[in-house]
This record gives C-alpha cells, structure tokens and sequence, in this order.
C-alpha cells in the first residue's frame, strides 16, 4: 500500500465554492463590474487565484484593473474563506483511516499558502504532515514542483505516493510527477472530462479512495 497520500484541496477534501463565489463576486461588485454565477467560477478554478479572476473580470480588462480586483478578492476571501466552506462527507473518516494505516498526507494547492495552511488548521488540525500552497519558490500545479517539495520534506520516495485531486491540473500534475492519480467525482469536474485525459482511477466516494489506494 502507498505510505504517502498526497492531496489536492478545493474540489477535493474541503468544498469551497461558494466562499470562493461570494468573494469573486464581492471583488467585482466593488470594481463595477457584472457578478457571476457559481457554475461560472467552478469551471474557472484549479489554477490559482489569479488566473481565476483573470477568468471573471470582464472581457478587455487592463493588467492594472485585472490586479486591483484581485487584491479586492485576496482580502476578502481571507476573512470570509470559512463561512460556507466544509470538508465533503467521509473526508475525515478517511483521514482516520489513512493515518491507522500509518500513511503519511499532504496537502499541495494552487491556492495561496497562508489560505491552505490556515484552512488545514481550522478544518484538518494535526492531519496533514505538509501543506504547500502557491508561492514564488514553486511553480503552480500542473507543474510537479510542489509535489516534489512535499516528497523531499517528507524524505520519501515518489515510488510511495499516490496524487488525489478533481480536475484537469490535478490528473496532469500527477502525469508530471510520476505519481498515479485517483480523481474524485464530487469535486468541480466531470468525470467525462478526466477520462477524457486518460484518468483511469475514480473514486464516487472517500472510502472508495482507501479501496483503490491498497491495490495500487
């Protein structure tokens, strides 16, 4: 059985869509610009926050109008990211489990760092052995630069880990570690969508992870 379990967060073990919805569209109310709608936002994260309010700005938004909306949304989602943010169902039972089996988890994120740590603290106390989210020392996922951070502070072997995320930039940041990767289907993408990229692993429910995780 792998002994290091690596996880992806939002759309994996903590969902956190509507946190992210109401603070994109708190950013955008207070730049004059039009809301939008949750499904929206869902399609448009996995690559950081940047990248997400690149995606919800409106279309001819300059650089300078596209960051001061961005700064908006970072300080508001940092004193709001809980509100309606919750771990899935059986996510901690699983944690449980993992952990009496004596594997080892991280946590690597596209969001940024001082929002994952603070999130694993508040839902996941004394869980995670690692969390590493989006900073200048590492390149964003699909890059595999955070998985190898966490494999290297962990002092294990990639021959040992399993990659465990909902969307295209976690199947892929598997594909550029080395790593197998389960995909989730509660998460913010279809399971059409990930087959489609060759995922060949999925998990309908957290238990099912443990199932698959042993045959690995």
């Amino acid at each position: 059985m792998k002994s290091i379990i690596i996880f992806d967060m939002d759309g994996t073990i903590l969902n956190t869509l509507g946190d992210l919805a109401d603070s994109v569209n708190y950013a955008l109310k207070l730049c004059g610009w039009p809301e939008r709608g949750e499904d929206e936002i869902r399609k448009a994260l996995g690559n950081g926050v940047k990248a997400l309010i690149e995606k919800s700005v409106p279309q001819g938004a300059s650089e300078e109008e596209t960051l001061k909306c961005l700064e908006k949304f970072k300080a508001y989602y940092s004193k709001h990211m809980y509100v309606k943010t919750a771990p899935y169902p059986g996510i901690k039972e699983l944690f449980k489990s993992l952990k009496e089996r004596g594997c080892r988890l991280a946590v690597v994120s596209n969001k940024f760092d001082s929002a994952v740590k603070e999130l694993c603290g508040i839902y996941f106390k004394d869980v995670f052995d690692i969390a590493i989210g989006e900073s200048p020392e590492v390149r964003k996922k699909p890059a595999p630069d955070s998985v190898f951070k966490a494999l290297k502070e962990l002092k294990a072997r990639k021959e040992d880990a399993v990659y465990i995320g909902d969307s295209e930039v976690d199947y892929n940041t598997a594909l550029n570690s080395g790593l197998p990767c389960i995909c989730v289907t509660w998460g913010f993408r279809d399971r059409a969508e990930l087959e489609k990229l060759g995922a060949k692993f999925f998990a309908h429910t957290p238990a099912q992870i443990l199932d698959l995780i042993e045959k690995l």
